[in-house]
């Protein structure tokens, strides 16, 4: 069996790894068709079935586990190694995969990508960005931008980009109509368009004053996971909404919008980026690392 062929191990183990033949598909590149019948003739030529199929589910087979388990060792350490190769070239090729909330998306990570791509011509950068709380290293992301409370203690954090501030902020009617609230408990009283995680979990908006942090689950009849359709409602005056600074700072400007309980605002974060850790770390985002150094965006 030595002379099976190193991709068939690999499908295998990106489908055992994902539980799902589309997303193992998405991630090497190929057609979920394509990617079972290399399996199939993998199992084939080993004679054992390795993963049990449904037409809702795919999962390894007590063998197939038992094969995951000494293929992957092996198989990350021939990823570092072809990686490795980088540092022999001028520039580096690859795939760099970051995972980033939305409101990272947005802000912190174009410059930078811009600037790494200006850089490295031969790199690609892949950025998915999703506000639900991802784990990494199983998703197969390099790197990960998340807020310092959002970050599991195993892994290596570095600020990246300006620190990031919030407000409250409502319509001018609106406070006309309801009053402006003088403390977060008011909000109480109040009509609060909330945000929702992609868990279902909604946010609960967060204040702090003279080393008191308060965390409010606020009422509301409006829920979203679209920060621009909140800032088109408050601004319509249904209620207050609880938004990045630079993302409402245009209305507020002109008077579309204003600032409510600003002695209660929290003091400004950083994004982090992070990694699983510190060996191992792929020529790609060695090279990130390296930019974000030099621009002083990583004080990490």
């Amino acid at each position: 069996m030595s002379d099976l062929p190193l991709h068939e191990l690999q499908a295998f183990a990106a489908v055992a790894h994902h539980a799902s033949f589309r997303k193992a598909a998405l991630g090497l590149g190929v057609t979920p068709s394509a990617l079972s019948h290399t399996v199939k003739g993998l199992e084939t030529r080993l004679g054992v079935r390795l993963l049990n199929r449904t037409t809702r589910a795919v999962s390894a087979t007590e063998a197939g586990l038992h094969l995951l388990a000494r293929l992957r060792p092996a198989l990350d350490e021939i990823a570092v190694a072809l990686d490795d190769l980088n540092l022999h070239r001028e520039t580096p090729i690859g795939t760099l995969r970051l995972n980033a909330p939305k409101a990272a998306a947005q802000s912190v990570l174009p410059p930078l990508v811009s600037r790494f791509l200006s850089l490295h011509p031969q790199m690609q950068v892949e950025v998915v960005s999703n506000d639900a709380l991802v784990d990494i290293v199983a998703e197969g992301f390099d790197a990960g931008v998340r807020f310092g409370e959002s970050l599991q203690q195993d892994m290596v954090a570095h600020p990246i980009g300006p620190a990031q501030h919030f407000v409250v902020v409502a319509a001018p009617a609106y406070l006309a109509r309801c009053g402006r609230p003088q403390h977060p408990h008011d909000l109480a009283n109040h009509n609060c368009i909330r945000v929702r995680f992609p868990s279902g979990a909604h946010f609960r908006w967060e204040f702090a004053q003279g080393g008191h942090r308060v965390h409010v689950d606020v009422p509301g009849t409006l829920s979203t996971d679209d920060f621009q359709l909140m800032h088109r409602c408050a601004e319509q005056g249904v209620g207050l909404a609880y938004a990045y600074a630079w993302q409402v700072q245009e209305r507020i400007n002109n008077g579309q919008l204003v600032t409510v309980l600003d002695d209660w605002m929290p003091p400004a974060e950083h994004f982090y980026l992070y990694h699983p850790s510190r060996r191992l770390v792929k020529a790609g985002l060695r090279e990130w690392l390296n930019l974000l150094k030099d621009d002083g965006e990583c004080r990490g």
